[in-house]
């Protein structure tokens, strides 16, 4: 429960949003023992009532996680994200520059799972599922660009695809990155994936005002976002 409370961004009687620490997983799986999920139980009351899961974050992705504490709450989450009704803003470095300063990467997403349960995600015109990311370059950094990416829909590892599918994978993206410049970023101190679940904004059918929730951009980010703008 104390864990819970140092991620907490936001809660009122219905919703909860986490900042959720890179290397976290949400849910449990295979040889997961430490998960959010998980860790909720200790909120539950005397009927057992807990907050649940609205959506699902990576274990290597950080950042706001929004939770429903009502059933009722969920629902009406639930239908926001079906209607496009929740914005979701992420953080990424790419290790090459965007070829525009904004533009919408349109292009379905087919999941495979391997025999080993990993998820491998691939652009695919025919069989995959509709999906769209819009990115903005907020700041180039010698040959890296820090981008804000805005998901339309929310596939699995969809920014991470859709980044590589332009050439420009995310940093320290090992599953479809580039080992050349990720071996270089972990000179710098970089060890983990460059993506952070930077906002959410939403409104909420128990709130009169749209909810907007923003999480820091973690410390060892920030601090290879400092040692690149110092790299002339």
């Amino acid at each position: 429960a104390e864990a819970i409370r140092r991620m907490t961004l936001f809660e009122d009687k219905h919703v909860l949003v986490l900042n959720k620490p890179f290397g976290l997983a949400v849910q449990g799986g295979s040889g997961t023992k430490r998960h959010i999920d998980g860790m909720l139980a200790a909120l539950a009351d005397e009927k057992g009532n807990r907050p649940v899961l609205v959506h699902r974050l990576d274990r290597d992705t950080s950042g706001c996680l929004l939770l429903a504490k009502r059933a009722s709450t969920l629902r009406d989450l639930h239908r926001l994200i079906r209607e496009n009704g929740v914005e979701k803003r992420y953080l990424a470095l790419l290790v090459r520059p965007l070829p525009r300063p904004a533009l919408t990467v349109d292009a379905p997403l087919l999941k495979n799972t391997l025999k080993s349960g990993e998820r491998v995600v691939r652009v695919d015109p025919t069989q995959g599922k509709p999906a769209r990311t819009l990115f903005r370059r907020l700041q180039r950094l010698g040959e890296f660009d820090l981008v804000e990416a805005s998901l339309i829909t929310g596939r699995t590892h969809q920014i991470r695809v859709h980044a590589a599918s332009l050439g420009t994978p995310l940093a320290g993206n090992e599953k479809y990155g580039d080992e050349t410049a990720n071996k270089g970023l972990r000179l710098l101190g970089l060890r983990r994936l460059f993506l952070h679940a930077a906002s959410l904004r939403l409104q909420p059918a128990h709130l009169d005002q749209p909810l907007h929730v923003q999480a820091p951009l973690p410390a060892d980010l920030e601090s290879l976002l400092r040692r690149l703008e110092g790299i002339k």
